[in-house]
């Protein structure tokens, strides 16, 4: 049985956080590897909604492991209350299905502020960061200066590490006219969630380690998208993490050799949130039509994303940069009844054709879509269990969608539904 790594194949908001949950079904330890509250997961289960942010989306299922890996940076007054809020609905939560990475990053109110002051003082340079300090914090993470979940077992030693922290802070905050942290109200910060967040804590690399040897299945679920992923992101236009597969590995403390099978979320369109390139972006009745239907709105932030026609360029991109071995493709029951649907197939860039996205930001902006047609269909797909509930034409559809990304197809998303998927081959038996 291989170990799965689920990472978005376009720039988030995929629909990772269903097929993560459905693929849960089968694994024994799930396990999130970067990224922080930013990263919104919905999951609709027997018809009631979970949103989560930063727990793992196994944690609705009874009998597993959930995991925060030291990869994410962890707001932790954010994570009790989303804690409290999934209790209420009747999830179980307790140190015995959550364990959260000693050297977890925190994100503290003074990242946040500074993450809102950067982007609303941004004018047309706007990143679109949802302002909730991620960025901040993993500056302080490669900058050496982060306070780590292991830190608030050791109130004692505490006062050095937010003087460290602050003789950072404060010269920035001072330029920037923002007023200087008052060391103490920081620690009362720490201090005051430390009982509830640290019986969550453990030494997540030795206990993912000890899950691999005795043969339990671990899922790893990444949040965003590749093409969000800082190296290899449509930068600057991206997020503060790495988001590719391999992130996983380092993100957990396993080895890469224990990530078995790489599984690619894409939807059958295309969507990004803020600013930066979209070249299939549709700026019309069509793409109004398309966020309609898939209610793209972010789970977190509620923000109205951007919708355009499948780009295989791009996906296929983040197909080779991931590793990635199989596709799960979304809501495809969004297209149902178009009477004409579009794919990116290449670019045109200054009069030649090419099949990647340039690194370039100036070229990025250049690059003209070249699009294949199809006839739509009108039959709906919606709730579809197997192939022959499939329209010919939309099965048509996937099939080049296949050939043009260079990957399998693995499973088959056709409604929130968790029970709404077509399973053509099992990533966990591969």
């Amino acid at each position: 049985m291989a170990n799965v790594a689920v990472v978005g194949a376009q720039w988030g908001d995929e629909g990772k956080g269903k097929i993560v949950d459905w693929l849960s079904l089968e694994a024994d330890v799930v396990v999130r590897f970067q990224g922080g509250h930013n990263a919104g997961h919905t999951l609709v289960i027997d018809g009631v909604t979970y949103k989560l942010a930063l727990l793992p989306s196994g944690i609705v299922r009874p009998g597993k492991l959930s995991v925060i890996g030291n990869g994410v940076v962890v707001d932790p007054h954010f994570l009790v209350g989303e804690i409290d809020r999934l209790r209420e609905q009747g999830v179980a939560i307790s140190p015995m299905n959550l364990k959260i990475a000693e050297n977890a990053p925190l994100i503290l109110s003074l990242h946040r502020e500074l993450d809102a002051h950067r982007e609303d003082a941004g004018g047309g340079a706007k990143i679109g960061t949802t302002k909730r300090g991620i960025g901040p914090a993993y500056e302080d993470k490669v900058g050496r200066r982060s306070i780590r979940l292991m830190d608030l077992a050791e109130p004692d030693l505490l006062d050095d590490k937010i003087s460290r922290v602050l003789a950072h802070h404060d010269p920035l905050r001072r330029g920037l006219g923002l007023p200087e942290v008052d060391p103490a109200a920081l620690r009362e910060e720490l201090l005051s969630v430390a009982p509830r967040i640290l019986p969550f804590m453990d030494a997540v690399w030795e206990l993912l380690e000890d899950n691999r040897r005795a043969g339990k299945r671990i899922l790893f679920e990444g949040a965003q998208g590749v093409l969000l992923d800082v190296d290899h992101g449509t930068y600057p236009y991206v997020t503060s993490s790495n988001t590719v597969a391999a992130s996983a590995a380092s993100g957990s403390g396993l080895g890469p050799g224990a990530i078995g099978y790489v599984l690619g979320i894409a939807k059958a369109y295309t969507t990004r949130v803020g600013g930066g390139p979209f070249p299939t972006e549709l700026h019309d009745e069509i793409g109004q039509l398309i966020g309609d239907r898939g209610r793209e709105f972010g789970t977190n932030t509620g923000r109205r994303r951007r919708c355009g026609w499948f780009d295989a360029v791009l996906t296929r991109q983040a197909v080779k940069t991931s590793g990635i071995n199989g596709v799960a493709l979304t809501k495809l029951d969004i297209l149902d009844g178009f009477d004409e649907i579009k794919i990116c197939t290449h670019y045109m860039l200054d009069g030649r054709r090419i099949e990647r996205l340039p690194a370039s930001q100036a070229a990025q902006a250049r690059v003209q879509p070249v699009y294949e047609s199809f006839p739509g269909w009108k039959e709906s797909t919606s709730g579809a269990r197997s192939w022959a509930h499939l329209p010919a034409q939309a099965i048509k559809y996937v099939r080049r969608v296949e050939e043009l990304i260079e990957a399998p197809v693995a499973l088959l998303s056709t409604s929130p539904e968790r029970d709404d998927t077509i399973l053509v081959h099992n990533p966990f038996q591969d």
